[in-house]
């Protein structure tokens, strides 16, 4: 053996000394007599631990006083302890007639209840002597609490509180871990059925029942091991066993259903009968469990969980074969756990409510554990099976998207080829049209002079000078910059400035710098171009003016134009239909007054 054999060796054996610490030295304290009063009579009786009051006194109420007698070699040196696995209802411990320790009202029924955890006691050494010594407990028995006395050690304190604290471990502390998981399997399965659908159901909005049941069951199960760390219940005792009995059963029954969802049946023509067989086991337990706290006869309850336990056994036994049949890893974990839990069940059925037994605690407490491990990995297996599913429809998803993007990029290059095209066309007919309504109108207005014979040279040549000035501002609209009226009034004024001054007519420019205006684009900016065309060579032509103002200012934040002459003036109740018309067009709001000496033409738009 080499040296890490031997290490390995060392430790095995110390493991083993301090798992087994000094047997020798503690003593098991199993008989002596037993005086129990009840319903008034007062009986005494030799005794031989454990000791279940339920089965020796017929689960009447009562009390019971217990001595045990033991003998030492000599006084201890250290002091010694007390370990109970199990005692209660409520009890009193003396130590050769001293009052050790009190846990309970002895003369309060259906209080406190303490034959739930194992109980730790310290005697002083000088309470012990050398020879006969004698330990007397005095316990309060209430129907249904499973009281009674276990077998009693007794020997140093350190080597009692190692058995004690193991013990302590296994059933309180191990409840109080097994609450914890419980409750948050059951937020977890709960939140579940909150958000997760059944696919399958019609419409794709029903909730997943399987989650729902889940919740339940690990829910009453968590109330239900709680139990084993309450000392004192916040209800009455009946009502308080009412309670914990039918969280047993909700939780039998929800796991049911939860086996009955994940093999599939609950799709069935039948699943009617199940709801109906899980609320008769529901209800039957509540009742079965208040005849036996209230007539002090445990075989109502104890029947009842017997064919809870018969039925369930059937309905596992056929989820199991199903199992088995069509097998996937949900159905064999539950089924694993179903069937275990079952077994464990029956063990304590026949150990804690069938046999003398006293002291052990229920196993089935911990196959809940087995329960949510399915579950959650069921919510594992789903949510990868639904990952899968998600990444394959993103692929799917995003396929089609670019098949889409590729359809629209080829539709939208034909939609802007097309815009492109009647952009075009639109432009064209646009010159055409103003090159016959205005430079064609001209045209057509000089050669009807000249066919009549009776214009005048300088007539002739003003109607030739406005045909060639407004065909070139419709070449100068096509560069125009949208909003831009600084620029607008500026091409104006390089255009006309020149027949103003063959006109004699003087030019005052005061125009301010004025921001881009957002609702006139190229079209409006046109409409004003003309419009202001239009104006300036009215006054050219009729207003015998010899002084033209342009102004352009913002007021408010509104743009205005103002064309102020010093002609002869006309009538402005019968303004021309042209300027009005290009103004409505540009959302431009029109104001003219006329006078002899003073004619203003005023355009404002925001």
């Amino acid at each position: 053996m080499g040296r890490w054999g031997r290490a390995a060796a060392l430790w095995l054996l110390w493991w083993f000394a301090a798992a087994v610490p000094a047997a020798a030295q503690l003593l098991s304290l199993d008989t002596g007599t037993v005086t129990s009063t009840v319903a008034g009579q007062t009986r005494t009786a030799p005794l031989v631990l454990p000791y279940h009051w339920d089965r020796e006194q017929a689960a009447q109420p009562g009390t019971a006083r217990f001595d045990l007698p033991f003998r030492l070699p000599g006084r201890p040196d250290v002091p010694w302890g007390v370990y109970i696995p199990r005692v209660g209802s409520v009890f009193e411990l003396r130590v050769n007639g001293e009052l050790l320790r009190v846990h309970g009202d002895m003369a309060q029924p259906n209080g406190a209840d303490y034959a739930k955890s194992p109980r730790y006691l310290i005697v002083p050494a000088q309470l012990l002597h050398a020879g006969e010594n004698l330990i007397e407990i005095r316990i309060r028995a209430d129907t249904g609490r499973r009281a009674g006395l276990s077998r009693v050690t007794l020997g140093p304190s350190d080597e009692v509180l190692r058995l004690y604290s193991r013990s302590y471990a296994a059933r309180f502390t191990g409840s109080v871990l097994l609450v914890g998981f419980s409750a948050v399997v059951a937020a977890i399965a709960f939140a579940l059925w909150l958000t997760q659908f059944d696919v399958n159901a019609a419409g794709g909005r029903r909730r997943e029942g399987l989650y729902l049941w889940a919740a339940l069951a690990e829910f009453c199960w968590a109330l239900r091991v709680a139990d084993g760390a309450i000392v004192s219940p916040p209800l009455p005792w009946i009502a308080w066993g009412m309670l914990m009995t039918a969280c047993y059963s909700g939780w039998a029954a929800s796991a049911m259903l939860f086996c009955h969802h994940v093999a599939g049946w609950h799709r069935s023509r039948h699943v009617r009968w199940m709801y109906a067989a899980m609320a008769t086991m529901f209800v039957g337990s509540i009742a079965c469990c208040w005849v036996s706290l209230t007539q002090a006869d445990p075989r109502w309850l104890t029947g009842w969980l017997a064919m809870e336990l018969v039925g369930v056994g059937l309905y596992i036994a056929c989820f199991a074969v199903a199992a088995v049949r069509r097998p996937n890893l949900s159905r064999v974990l539950v089924a694993l756990a179903a069937v275990l839990t079952v077994v464990v069940a029956l063990r304590d059925l026949l150990v804690i409510r069938l046999s003398d037994n006293y002291g052990d605690t229920t196993w089935v407490r911990y196959t809940s554990v087995f329960f949510g491990i399915a579950l959650l990995a069921i919510v594992i297996r789903r949510f990868r099976h639904a990952s899968t599913q998600a990444h394959e429809l993103l692929g799917t998803l995003a396929a089609r998207v670019a098949d889409r993007e590729a359809e629209l990029a080829v539709t939208y290059a034909r939609l802007a080829e097309v815009g492109r095209e009647q952009a075009r066309t639109h432009e064209r007919e646009r010159i055409l049209r103003d090159m016959h309504d205005g430079v064609g109108s001209h045209i057509s207005a000089a050669i009807h002079q000249l066919q009549s014979g009776q214009a005048s040279r300088t007539a002739l040549l003003r109607t030739l000078r406005d045909s060639l000035d407004q065909l070139k501002l419709s070449i100068d609209s096509i560069h125009l910059p949208a909003g831009d009226v600084g620029a607008l009034l500026a091409a104006l004024r390089y255009r006309l400035a020149p027949r103003l001054r063959a006109s004699e007519i003087n030019l005052e420019w005061a125009v301010e710098e004025l921001p881009s205006v957002a609702q006139l684009d190229a079209p409006a900016m046109r409409q004003l171009q003309f419009l202001l065309f239009e104006v300036i060579s009215n006054v050219m032509q009729h207003a015998s003016a010899s002084l033209l103002r342009i102004e352009a200012q913002v007021l408010g934040g509104r743009v205005r134009l103002r064309a102020i002459d010093n002609g002869v003036g006309f009538d402005a109740t019968l303004p021309p239909r042209a300027l009005q018309q290009r103004a409505l067009a540009i959302g431009a709001r029109l104001a003219i007054e006329s006078r002899p000496g003073r004619t203003v033409v005023e355009l404002q738009f925001a």
